[in-house]
């Protein structure tokens, strides 16, 4: 049989294939290593992947990548970010810096209401090219697919002008992006003393007029899932309010999500394992027995390191209590202009590892395969599994667990997206 493509190594072939479904507890920490191998694939799909005399003796290459004694992985998922908005936040950054907090910031107007500001006036084709240059990085350290959410509109028209820009991208960056409605990321000013009037707008006007986008563009047309997100928290929306905009959403036809406990418990993440979301997010301050609900459901768990570390925080998400007690965990960077402007999976796992105790291949799992079930993406990327997407990366390191030991850098050489070199910083062919 002829293949596009075989990717070989004498090293590593680092799989993270699952038994079709997340992985939890002591399975995180296998990250399915074969001692070098070989991937075929064929039409941008994984045709086999196993031996390297078995691959070869079963196809013949139309190219071949040689990657030594490289290690070769999937493509990392950032399960959690917000890439689209406009201008930067590096005033505010400097106030951080001098001890203010992220919520007193918030409620003076200013964090994402100052995002807010700048994505409102940006027209449509500078959100596009200011995003696009944070897509690259992404592709550059690894990413070959991201959820990306709304959220610096706060009103229908801005909103959607950001849907617009995700489905651009989608369509033009070799990243494949998921898209999520989060309206709900904060009260804008104009309902700064009415939070329960935009509530309402939400439900009534934004929600219905996001998703008949959805059913219009090309993300329906593949499949790809449609997420609705609130921010559950204080000075941004209440239990009742959150239940509300949900219970809404999940009508419509939306699929969930939750920014949860990232400062206060108000009960989110009891309420998003209810409603069966696909994912609760951040969980800083969830409780005991809502990790025991979380280990007993379908829901995956997403933590955000980088932001504790942009914080400067010594307090972090309990990943490790997570794992221990049985949840599907997912690491994401939070790629955003205030909390956590990095766009590095692999920074995110280095900061995992440190602060959360995670070892590297639950690290790895957690930006692979569990972030790919995250957003609806397992059955088809996440893993280097026969059938899936040829999503995969060759590491300038001989060892997978270096991907979190070594930070500040990138030992990224290599993206394969579908199959194709999408980004090389360092060619191997033969």
């Amino acid at each position: 049989m002829r293949a596009d493509l075989i990717i070989k190594t004498r090293g590593q072939v680092v799989t993270c294939r699952s038994n079709g479904e997340p992985k939890k507890g002591v399975e995180m920490n296998d990250c399915g290593i074969l001692s070098g191998g070989a991937v075929a694939v064929l039409g941008g799909k994984i045709a086999a992947v196993g031996d390297e005399k078995d691959i070869f003796d079963a196809f013949d290459a139309g190219e071949v990548i040689d990657a030594g004694d490289r290690v070769i992985c999937p493509g990392f998922v950032d399960p959690h970010t917000h890439i689209v908005f406009a201008g930067n936040r590096l005033d505010e950054f400097e106030l951080k810096l001098k001890g203010a907090e992220y919520l007193e910031i918030l409620e003076l107007g200013g964090g994402i209401i100052s995002s807010v500001q700048q994505t409102r006036a940006a027209s449509e084709d500078e959100l596009y090219r200011q995003s696009r240059r944070r897509l690259d990085k992404m592709l550059a350290g690894g990413t070959t697919t991201a959820e990306v959410k709304t959220g610096y509109g706060l009103d229908t028209g801005t909103e959607l002008k950001m849907l617009n820009v995700i489905g651009r991208l989608d369509r033009d960056h070799a990243v494949d992006l998921v898209p999520t409605f989060l309206a709900a990321h904060a009260v804008p000013p104009e309902f700064r003393g009415d939070p329960d009037a935009y509530v309402s707008l939400i439900c009534e006007e934004m929600l219905p007029a996001a998703w008949n986008w959805y059913t219009a563009s090309h993300f329906a047309g593949k499949e790809t899932p449609f997420y609705c997100d609130v921010f559950c928290e204080k000075n941004a929306f209440d239990l009742e309010q959150t239940r509300r905009l949900l219970q809404r959403a999940a009508a419509l036809g939306f699929a969930l999500k939750a920014h949860v406990d990232e400062f206060t418990n108000l009960g989110g993440s009891r309420l998003g394992i209810e409603m069966n979301a696909a994912s609760i997010d951040h969980l800083d301050a969830i409780s005991d027995d809502e990790i025991r609900l979380l280990a007993a459901s379908d829901t995956i768990g997403i933590v955000t390191p980088t932001v504790n570390f942009n914080f400067g925080s010594h307090e972090f998400a309990h990943a490790r209590e997570l794992i221990d007690t049985g949840c599907a965990v997912a690491i994401s960077t939070d790629y955003n202009p205030g909390s956590a402007p990095c766009p590095s999976q692999p920074m995110a796992m280095a900061i995992a590892c440190r602060y959360q105790k995670l070892l590297p291949a639950e690290a790895l799992n957690a930006a692979t395969i569990n972030a790919a079930y995250s957003i609806g993406q397992g059955s088809s990327r996440g893993s280097i599994e026969g059938g899936k997407n040829a999503d995969i990366l060759i590491l300038d390191t001989t060892d997978h667990r270096d991907i979190a030991y070594e930070f500040g850098g990138n030992m990224v050489a290599t993206v394969v997206k579908d199959g194709t070199v999408a980004h090389e910083q360092k060619p191997f062919r033969v």
